[in-house]
């Protein structure tokens, strides 16, 4: 690989992994518009670890208090506030991946495809813009907020809430529908605040990346001819996805305490009318 096509790449899984874009929609456009060759198995395993480590990363702390507290909550079994978002956190994750076990070759199998991607592009940018409508415009009156409470805080989280979002997340298993995207929507249209929805979005992509990219290293295991990357280009990939995807978490917790989605509901429809136009409108 070149090292514009690594640094490309790079930037762009560590931007959109969290965004709520569509990340295979934006992976599948270099090698449609410049014709770049596939980047192998190896290099994604990177790029995923890369982003992987930047969530955790991210919310450290937070992962070590609400993991000492499931543990404990197992121990004493008693269950506190954290406790609840760590069991939260494990239950949303099951439909996620029960769906990703039973239909991964029918999602191989059509993730290559631009007019999917593009349709899902646009279909579930407009789907994100309603939940954001109606958090702010229908919703948000009924949420109370308790004083001294982050404005990310799940603590008043419920089981439901959970299991809905969790099953809104084996959607992004659909390309270009983004993991983010859909688990923001679901949140938004139960009322979470958006804080408290992009933080458990963010918190309950730790094990599904990871699950991911180990899947990823197996296949990279069982077939080493598949990786396509040297050691240094993974390298270089998996440090620009870290960091990249460190100051796009950062960043985006800051946006969306001060405006909606509607700026990534037009980039979505934007972007899915690019994909449509070069899956149609170059024949």
């Amino acid at each position: 690989m070149e090292l514009t096509h690594i640094v490309v790449l790079a930037l762009i899984q560590g931007i959109t992994e969290f965004l709520p874009v569509s990340s295979s929609a934006h992976l599948i456009l270099p090698s449609q518009v410049f014709g770049w060759p596939d980047q192998g198995l190896a290099f994604d395993v990177a790029v995923h670890v890369g982003t992987l480590l930047a969530v955790i990363f991210y919310y450290l702390s937070d992962l070590v208090k609400i993991g000492t507290y499931t543990i404990e909550s197992v121990i004493k079994r008693r269950i506190t506030p954290l406790s609840r978002v760590g069991w939260f956190i494990i239950i949303a994750t099951v439909p996620a991946g029960l769906c990703g076990l039973l239909f991964e070759n029918t999602v191989a199998s059509s993730a290559r495809s631009m007019e999917l991607i593009g349709y899902t592009t646009i279909g579930f940018g407009l789907l994100l813009g309603l939940a954001s409508f109606c958090n702010r415009k229908l919703c948000w009156r009924s949420i109370v907020s308790i004083q001294g409470e982050r404005p990310d805080s799940l603590r008043r989280m419920t089981l439901q809430q959970a299991i809905i979002i969790g099953c809104a997340q084996a959607l992004a298993l659909i390309p270009g529908t983004s993991r983010s995207g859909i688990t923001l929507t679901a949140g938004l249209f139960l009322g979470l605040r958006p804080e408290a929805a992009a933080r458990f979005s963010f918190l309950l992509s730790i094990p599904i990346i990871m699950a991911s990219g180990l899947l990823e290293g197996l296949k990279l295991y069982a077939d080493p001819q598949a990786a396509g990357a040297d050691p240094i280009e993974m390298l270089i990939g998996g440090f620009l996805a870290f960091i990249t995807a460190i100051c796009v978490i950062h960043l985006f917790m800051k946006f969306i305490s001060k405006s909606g989605m509607a700026i990534f509901v037009l980039y979505r429809l934007l972007l899915g009318s690019v994909l449509l136009y070069l899956a149609y409108g170059a024949v």
